[in-house]
Parts: C-alpha cells; sequence; structure tokens
C-alpha cells in the first residue's frame, strides 16, 4: 500500500494544482527516517523554483508533476506515503512541502509513516529513463489482454506472483492481485505458462473491474488507517473486499468455499479453494 487504485485516487485530488507555479520545496522539520530526496534540496530549488506544473500524471504507483521545461517532479508513495493538499493526519510524519502560488491550493504536502517514500527531480532526458519502459511496467488500466498475456504467459511463476512484477505489469500489488484473481475465478497458485485462452480473458475483465471499483471508492483504507486521500478522508474500497483479509469467512460468491490464506512470495494471499479451481498447479 499505496497500490494503482490509491496512488490514482491521490492524483485525481490534486490534478487542480496543474498551472500552480513552484515557490519552493522544502523538508519539513522530523525525527523520523528521513526520506530519499534526489538531488539536494538547494540543487531541486534551483531547478524548479519560479516554474509552473503543467500536468498531474500517474506512472503505475508514482505521482508525476510535470513542469514547462519538461523536467518532473516524481513522488514514489511507498508503503505509507500520502500527497496531501489538506492537513496530514499527524505532523510528526510530515516530511517536504512544496509551497505554490497562482492556483487554488497553497501548498502541496508529502507525508510518510515510515520513511520508505522517495521524491525525485528529473531532467527530460533523465525522466524518459527512469519512467520509461525499461523501468517501468506496462499501466495495469492500459495494459489489453494480447499484452498480458504476452507480458506472463512464458513465466512458470505463479500467476499472484507474477501480477505483482511492477518491472512487467505497473500498479498491481498484493491486495488489489488477490481481488483480481477472485473475481476471475483464477487459483492464486496457478503457473502463468498453464492458463488457458479463456482464463486470460477472465483476468483481463477482472483486472479493469477491481480497478476501477477501487478508484471509484478511493481505495482501500486498512486497519492500520494509514492511506488517506488526498484532502486526509479515508477511502471505501475495504468495505467491498471479497476475499482481502477474509480468511475463515464463507465466500461471498459460492458460499460454500472458506476464504484460505497462503503466503506466497511473502506476501499472503486469501482465496477461496472451491471457487477458483486448482487446475494445471503442476
Amino acid at each position: 500500500m499505496p497500490e494503482l487504485p490509491e496512488v490514482e485516487t491521490m492524483r485525481r485530488g490534486i490534478a487542480e494544482i496543474a498551472c500552480s507555479t513552484i515557490v519552493r520545496v522544502s523538508r519539513t522539520p522530523c525525527q523520523c527516517k528521513p526520506i530519499l530526496i534526489q538531488p539536494a534540496i538547494a540543487t531541486i530549488n534551483r531547478r524548479v523554483a519560479g516554474q509552473p506544473i503543467s500536468q498531474v500524471r500517474r506512472v503505475g504507483k508514482r505521482i508525476v508533476l510535470e513542469l514547462v521545461d519538461a523536467s518532473a517532479l516524481v513522488i514514489e508513495p511507498r508503503m505509507t506515503g500520502l500527497v496531501l493538499i489538506s492537513d496530514p493526519p499527524t505532523p510528526d510524519h510530515l516530511r517536504l512541502r512544496i509551497q505554490l502560488a497562482s492556483g487554488p491550493h497553497p501548498q502541496l504536502l508529502f507525508w510518510d509513516r515510515r520513511g520508505l517514500g522517495t521524491f525525485r527531480w528529473y531532467s527530460a532526458a533523465q525522466k524518459t529513463v527512469a519512467l520509461g519502459p525499461s523501468r517501468i511496467g506496462v499501466d495495469a488500466l492500459v495494459a489489453d489482454v494480447d499484452q498480458l498475456r504476452q507480458l506472463f504467459s512464458g513465466s512458470q511463476r505463479p500467476i499472484k506472483v507474477a501480477l505483482l512484477d511492477q518491472a512487467k505489469l505497473a500498479g498491481v500489488g498484493n491486495l488489489y492481485a488477490a481481488e483480481v484473481l477472485f473475481v476471475a475465478g483464477i487459483d492464486p497458485r496457478l503457473r502463468c505458462d498453464r492458463l488457458t485462452a479463456a482464463q486470460w480473458k477472465r483476468l483481463h475483465a477482472a483486472l479493469k473491474l477491481v480497478l476501477l471499483e477501487a478508484i471509484a471508492h478511493e481505495g482501500s483504507t486498512l486497519g492500520d488507517g494509514t492511506y488517506r486521500n488526498a484532502l486526509n478522508s479515508p477511502g471505501r474500497y475495504q468495505n467491498h473486499h471479497r476475499v482481502y483479509n477474509r480468511q475463515g469467512s464463507v465466500c461471498p460468491r459460492c458460499q460454500q468455499g472458506i476464504i484460505r490464506r497462503i503466503v506466497q512470495a511473502q506476501r499472503a494471499t486469501f482465496f477461496c479453494s472451491v471457487c477458483q479451481r486448482k487446475q494445471g498447479l503442476h
């Protein structure tokens, strides 16, 4: 967390800062582990102060503030980072402030409880490399069924593990991979090279359905309450999870199976062993 729906929700929440002018970027006083900022703040300010933001977009799990000179400020929230135009959840973990002018909001804030997020300035040339296809996979909301099959069909990895590979498919994390596979009726342990053409079609349809549902509900705020949207309000999609973190519950679809929890690649996976049939596991 955050995954694609949460980052897209944050992007939409701050979209109004496009056309605002950057006055200054500054670290805020914080006694916690510092986040990675590259290059140094003084260098960033020399590059961006006085520049308007031309566009706010998302690349995978990153928010990109495009500037008029084609350079960019790139925020990667990672596990607990939030991009806000409102007051943060707490003052203690506020990491960065971007002071703005000529727009509807006076500032953009980056808050991060665990300090794993990153903030980088890229020149136009650096941006092309850092955000290009050699570093970041096809966006999960853009990929069509043929791309999805081409990305993974030759792999012997379990499909759930493969979906988390950000170098191939950008944006899908652990939570939504489990939800997508449940909607598609595919066992998360099934090897990629065992999926049929019909299963790839179901997987693609489920991927779009779940991600768009989650965006419509402004993402998932889990038990720790960390994720918040740009206005510091919780998401609502956690109220619509079908299997994630529901181990021991009766399957909401077949009403026969019990939701199981297993571990794959050191991540928890949730699924129904009745609905998500164990075909081609070997």
